[in-house]
């Protein structure tokens, strides 16, 4: 039993159909189509809009295999920038600080410097540690502790440094002198600094494709799961459904699974980690324009914004990612905007006009120009935050869980965001199936750093290969 069409349980579906023979799966979702977090809507006046950033990039061959079904693809060379100060300075910030005011720059220059001459005896004690002993204040100051609380919605105190991994650009001091001494541009950082990305129907329209290859007694969409009765090993729906099951994968976010499986629910500590895990919500915000975007953002694909005159922390000229996004003679933006109740409140009724405000004050566009659509939607689960003794709790919650046959996996059901690309998400359904039925240890959710480290090019994604036969015949 596979709960959740997302990424890792169509990974998981995938990897189901590979064994020949095997066909006692089923997925269900609560959705009308597959996706989970990674879908896109049309909305009324023809702009398409994914939930967030989405690109396409991939550590895996079985990922790229899979992406292989969709055959129009846009190819892109990543060109990212951060607004700090009125200055635009590409991405990664800490390579580029050349571009900054000069008594800023030096600020950076100088917390770089104090930094590298320290030695620490011990690993820091969470993010905001970290981010001071990697960066020094001035860049701390300047972009990396108001920018990553603008993502997070949280402290950076009262978060863990398990995740950084490859998400944060590491310091090279030599490497960032010599670019503030010659004034040069250090671009290309990161998995990402080339991705793709679907020529029409957005990202989300890659995982319909996909889930329509499933055959159609394998999965089962408006389905919601309300309760994992273990004693009887049978999922419940609402409206009374009843379906018996063998193991189960889910992906649904971990909180409420533990509140959902009859043994869990009943177990006081397994509620308080439940109640204990962090996340954020997330608003996408969509901003379509007529006419075409201005020249400083004709070649941009995103944008960070640390600065408080602006309430979204990330912009993406979607229209630029594919024509197809927005109708003929228009383009868009996407605004993304962290919430958390607790540390960091979002006035939803204003939040759009908030937000084009913002995008007035940091030039993304102009007062002559013509909003045609305006578009909102909120993530109450958007970000699985990695707080401050996070792995203890989900060792915990899955040793109980595994004793019921029940793995969690996922973005959100495995709660580990290091691994909670579209790429490690699929991936997880498929070694999360491979272990589940034959035993072959995982390594992306338990070992995210491996997993990173190089494609894995073990395992063959069959469908492509069927599909084409199918064609062929």
């Amino acid at each position: 039993m596979i709960i959740g069409a997302g990424p890792t349980g169509i990974g998981a579906a995938l990897r189901c159909m590979d064994k020949e023979g095997f066909e006692d799966f089923l997925i269900l979702d609560a959705a009308s189509s597959p996706g989970g977090l990674a879908c896109s809507v049309l909305d009324e006046n023809g702009f398409t809009w994914d939930m967030g950033g989405h690109v396409i990039f991939s550590h895996y061959k079985y990922f790229d295999d899979a992406m292989s079904i969709i055959t129009e693809w846009n190819t892109h060379q990543r060109e990212s920038w951060v607004l700090c100060e009125k200055t635009w300075v590409p991405y990664p910030f800490q390579n580029n600080i050349h571009r900054l005011p000069k008594p800023t720059q030096t600020s950076c220059l100088e917390g770089l410097i104090e930094v590298y001459k320290e030695k620490y005896d011990t690993k820091p004690a969470n993010f905001d540690e970290y981010i001071s002993r990697q960066f020094g204040k001035g860049i701390v100051d300047v972009f990396m502790s108001p920018y990553n609380f603008k993502v997070w919605a949280i402290p950076p105190r009262l978060m863990s440094t398990e995740w950084v991994g490859e998400r944060v650009a590491s310091v090279d001091l030599k490497r960032v002198c010599r670019n503030v001494v010659n004034n040069t541009d250090d671009l290309g950082w990161g998995p990402n600094a080339t991705f793709g990305f679907p020529k029409s129907g957005g990202t989300g329209g890659i995982w319909t494709t996909i889930g329509s290859h499933i055959p159609k007694k394998n999965i089962r969409l408006n389905a919601k799961v309300v309760k994992v009765d273990t004693a009887k090993k049978q999922i419940v729906l609402e409206g009374g459904d009843t379906i018996p099951y063998g193991k189960i994968l889910s992906t649904m976010p971990l909180d409420d699974l533990l509140r959902t499986c009859d043994a869990t629910a009943s177990d006081p500590a397994c509620i308080k980690i439940a109640d204990s895990l962090v996340f954020s919500s997330s608003h996408i915000i969509g901003i379509g324009l007529r006419g075409s975007p201005p020249a400083h953002l004709k070649t941009m694909c995103w944008m960070y914004f640390p600065d408080d005159n602006t309430p979204f922390y990330r912009a993406t000229v979607f229209s630029n990612y594919a024509a197809a996004n927005a109708p003929e003679g228009c383009w868009s933006l996407m605004l993304e905007v962290s919430e958390s109740k607790e540390h960091k409140p979002v006035n939803r009724e204003t939040l759009i006009e908030d937000c084009i405000r913002g995008c007035l004050a940091s030039t993304l566009i102009t007062p002559d120009d013509i909003v045609v659509s305006k578009w909102h939607r909120c993530l109450y689960k958007g970000y699985p935050t990695p707080f401050v003794g996070r792995n203890d709790l989900l060792t915990q919650a899955h040793a109980v869980l595994s004793k019921y046959d029940i793995l969690s996996r996922g973005r959100f059901g495995g709660w580990k965001y290091e691994v909670g690309n579209q790429d490690h998400s699929l991936m997880q359904g498929v070694e999360a199936v491979d272990y589940l039925l034959e035993g072959t240890p995982e390594v992306t959710y338990p070992t995210p750093d491996v997993a990173n480290a190089k494609k894995d090019a073990t395992r063959v994604c069959t469908l492509p290969a069927r599909i084409k036969a199918q064609q062929k015949n």
